[in-house]
């Protein structure tokens, strides 16, 4: 259990972001149900986590395989309950990881798309991933260049996994000009790669607390929300 002005308060938090994807979705002419709000609960223990739950969000990132296996063990009573890895996991964490089925928007290597769908024809399930892409360049950031991510669908396993779509992320220091640039950008790479390889890529994981809304009127499908959720909730260092 936590304190009732933490709880009041991450409901406050959630409500506030509904209310701006349902604003964004509707200046863009879309459907409020076309945004799923991934919560990102690496800042936090599991029992913040399970307040987030409570407040109504089912649909968890984590970037450390680690605590995603270990909350999602905790959390089992909690149905139903999504859970997202969002950050770099490495091939030998991925037997464990595909116990929890997540959603894996971070591929961003041939060679670990490969892995992934090996372990989870040994486990007899089919994971749903997003190809990472590097649409700022930044060299610092991980991700597979634009000019990649055809070759990879194309010559992807075709048991295992199911390539949704894109993952990408405003380079480091984008205003909201220069990340909405970069969010168009990956929607008309998501709608090139569609044409040319007759793949349907219907996810497009973009945005984050700072500037999901651009991200939304850009298309994307998922948004990534963690800080502005816990604000006020936990103290930052």
């Amino acid at each position: 259990m936590i304190e009732k002005y933490k709880q009041q308060r991450l409901e406050d938090n959630w409500q506030h972001v509904q209310q701006q994807v349902s604003e964004a979705t509707a200046a863009s002419s879309r459907e409020r149900d076309s945004v799923r709000i991934v919560g990102v609960s690496k800042y936090v223990d599991e029992h913040l986590t399970r307040a987030l739950t409570a407040a109504g969000c089912r649909d968890l990132g984590e970037s450390r395989p680690q605590i995603m296996w270990q909350k999602a063990e905790a959390m089992a009573d909690i149905e139903p309950l999504e859970w997202h890895m969002i950050g770099h996991l490495q091939r030998n964490k991925v037997r464990r990881s595909l116990r929890c089925k997540p959603f894996v928007h971070s591929i961003d290597s041939e060679r670990l798309l490969q892995a992934i769908a090996e372990e989870a024809v040994l486990q007899g399930i089919v994971i749903n991933v997003l190809l990472e892409v590097n649409i700022s360049g930044d060299a610092a950031k991980t991700g597979l260049l634009p000019d990649a991510i055809e070759a990879v669908i194309e010559s992807g396993p075709k048991a295992g996994v199911e390539v949704q779509g894109l993952m990408a992320m405003a380079g480091w220091g984008s205003d909201p000009g220069a990340a909405s640039e970069q969010f168009q950008k990956t929607r008309e790479l998501r709608d090139q790669l569609e044409s040319r390889t007759g793949h349907p890529l219907p996810e497009l994981s973009m945005g984050m607390s700072g500037d999901y809304p651009e991200a939304i009127r850009a298309g994307a499908t998922m948004v990534r929300v963690g800080s502005v959720l816990f604000e006020g909730v936990i103290e930052r260092k």
